[in-house]
């Protein structure tokens, strides 16, 4: 097997002792991907390995996947029952990415690559410049850094404006790099196919769609400037060396809940000091609480890689359902099998907390209570770890076109 480098759904617990040197990015060649099993009642042994190791991942469960370098392996066997090698060399697998690559857009041929990220805003100036008619360039706030939250809104026959609306996220977390490519594949499909398409047509007529493909500038750049398996934001910690908030428990709702986000400033599931403190979750939820209050919400779908996973409300709450949780369940058994029918993939569907693991102050929950919207739901998308958020560039369409089943399956039907 490749890498297990994954972010999986809300949350990666991490406590990362990976910090760049100034104007070097981090060097993953030689570090190992172990799965690791943990006796029952070892919280305390979490602890341990998170300050051990570079990253911990997929959190609540007796199985860890870890990032380790190679001269703490010993020390981390020494402190599990049982561990496996995933990856013998993470900077191998890595590199299997792909070099950035810039194409003429809006062509099909700018999802065979990853790209910068500024050729990612370019991507949406000139996939707009193409339908002027029914698109426009949309900004929500900005970054800790200062770049702008950047999006690209699309309707259909009614004018702008006009109907419930379809709200869009990506790459939430820094290093889920096929979100952004897999929203903007979303974006690409319904403008490039609005005149050809009688389905598309009709979806598109239906609703206003707001897509951002990445909603943590910040933090992406950093991915590819520093640090490849950075996940949160870029926002300081007073009185703290550790950098950065997660967004996706930053949300101002069920935020002060425990067990579902860490108060610990160095962990990658940091929630931060008070809810909404992140810059650019202000943003987002403001960007819902606008929509609320206009046309309304009738769709949240919040881009996650990896795991395979379409989940729903509520995070917070493993005994919880929302109201319509057996209409919830129709569309993403219906997406799910749309998926499957493109090439096989299985997805496992579910409520998030009960499905996965507890979190809180996240976007679905949000989304479903506060923002009041009909339906919303996580994706997390390829793979169940071979790569995990690394995903080779090969990779790229085969993943954006089966998504894109699902997530029409899920516009007809909503």
């Amino acid at each position: 097997m490749k890498s297990i480098l994954t972010s999986a759904l809300l949350a990666s617990t991490a406590f990362s002792s990976v910090v760049p040197r100034a104007g070097q990015k981090v060097d993953y060649d030689g570090f190992k991907a172990l799965r690791v099993t943990l006796p029952e009642g070892s919280e305390n042994l979490k602890t341990q390995i998170e300050d051990l190791v570079a990253h911990v991942l997929n959190p609540g469960k007796k199985e860890l996947d870890v990032v380790v370098a190679p001269k703490d392996i010993a020390a981390l066997k020494a402190l599990v029952i049982e561990s496996k090698v995933i990856n013998e060399d993470v900077g191998a697998a890595l590199k299997e990415e792909g070099e950035f690559k810039a194409y003429a857009v809006p062509s099909e041929s700018w999802f065979t690559a990853y790209h910068p990220y500024a050729d990612h805003l370019q991507f949406l100036r000139d996939l707009q410049a193409g339908y002027t008619s029914n698109s426009a360039i949309f900004t929500l706030g900005n970054s800790v850094q200062g770049r702008t939250l950047t999006g690209i809104q699309i309707w259909g026959a009614g004018g702008r404006g006009s109907r419930p609306a379809v709200i869009i996220h990506g790459n939430v977390h820094a290093r889920e790099w096929i979100t952004s490519m897999t929203t903007e594949y979303f974006a690409w499909q319904l403008l490039t196919k609005y005149a050809s398409d009688a389905n598309v047509k009709a979806i598109v007529d239906k609703f206003d769609f707001y897509i951002t493909p990445i909603v943590n500038p910040d933090g992406f750049v950093y991915t590819q400037t520093n640090d490849r398996l950075w996940r949160k934001n870029r926002q300081t910690v007073s009185g703290n060396t550790c950098v950065g908030r997660d967004i996706n428990r930053n949300w101002p709702y069920k935020w002060e809940v425990t067990g579902g986000a860490s108060t610990n400033p160095c962990s990658e599931t940091y929630k931060g000091v008070a809810p909404g403190d992140a810059p650019e979750n202000r943003a987002l939820s403001a960007q819902v609480n606008t929509l609320r209050d206009s046309r309304g919400i009738r769709l949240y779908l919040d881009i996650h890689s990896y795991g395979q996973y379409i989940l729903w409300p509520y995070g917070y709450n493993c005994n919880l359902r929302p109201e319509n949780n057996a209409q919830h369940q129709t569309l993403a058994q219906r997406a799910q099998a749309a998926i499957r029918a493109v090439s096989g993939t299985a997805y496992t569907i579910g409520p998030s907390c009960s499905t996965l693991y507890a979190t809180t102050g996240s976007s679905t929950d949000y989304t479903d209570v506060t923002g009041n919207a009909t339906y919303s739901y996580t994706y997390e998308l390829r793979d169940t770890g071979t790569y995990g958020f690394t995903l080779p560039a090969n990779q790229i369409q085969p993943t954006v076109r089966e998504t894109w089943a699902g997530v029409l399956s899920m516009f007809k039907d909503a």
